[in-house]
């Protein structure tokens, strides 16, 4: 038979190498994002790794260094496949990017071994761990922080409540006083609606501003008829 007689153990040895490094390394990587309950946790992570430490290793038996190359050019694409079905988008938010940046990362400490990179595969790997417990103090940190609105690129509202009989008047107001203060509307959204008032809110082009403007222009919408109550908002881009 064919399989019998082209029988490397050699060969079979590197690859049984190369596969239980990606699989301890992807062990490692998925334990802490299980660990997180993330949506790919540690099954995920090591096939991941493994999957693509199997192609790079049949990619240098088959053709040497340049099947490693051509294999692992379609991983790096490939792989952002998977990464998808893991982003969600929440209303305004998006989740799950870092999960896939993590399993995009797997796949290359998979290749790493499967090219028989050994040590880069561990260094890529102490790295992605680092990345992903060492810095979330910091990003905690930075989180908790107030926004700045004079140096933060967010996303403002001017709301105001108005009467139900004059929602029409109140929007043309909005324009009218933000075009003066020279801030762009996007939309202008309906928050609330009752039978006698509703609630507008005037979603500006993402930008920074300056807080006293803003409430430079709250103070006169307030002073005008038929808005009842006006202020602004701000929330981060996500």
């Amino acid at each position: 038979m064919r399989a019998v007689s082209s029988f490397d153990f050699q060969s079979l040895e590197d690859t049984v190498v190369a596969l239980a490094v990606a699989f301890v390394l992807g062990t490692l990587i998925g334990l802490e994002r299980q660990y997180r309950q993330r949506t790919a946790g540690l099954r995920t992570n090591v096939l991941v790794a493994v999957g693509a430490a199997a192609f790079a290793d049949m990619g240098l038996h088959l053709l040497g260094s340049e099947g490693a190359t051509r294999i692992i050019s379609y991983i790096v694409s490939g792989i952002g496949f998977l990464g998808a079905g893991v982003i969600m988008k929440e209303g305004e938010h998006v989740r799950g990017l870092n999960t896939a940046a993590t399993l995009w990362c797997s796949a290359a400490v998979g290749a790493f071994s499967g090219s028989g990179l050994a040590a880069e595969a561990v260094v890529l790997a102490a790295t992605v761990l680092a990345g992903n417990t060492l810095l979330r103090p910091l990003v905690n940190y930075i989180n908790r922080k107030p926004i700045d609105e004079r140096v933060t690129e967010a996303c403002y509202r001017v709301h105001v409540v108005t009467p139900s009989s004059q929602v029409a008047d109140t929007r043309e107001l909005l324009f009218s006083e933000l075009e003066r203060a020279n801030y762009p509307i996007r939309a202008i959204e309906t928050l609330s609606e009752t039978e006698d008032q509703v609630e507008l809110a005037a979603v500006l082009v993402p930008s920074t501003a300056e807080p006293a403007e803003l409430d430079a222009v709250v103070a006169a919408l307030e002073a005008c008829e038929g808005v009842d109550s006006a202020t602004w908002t701000v929330s981060t881009i996500g």
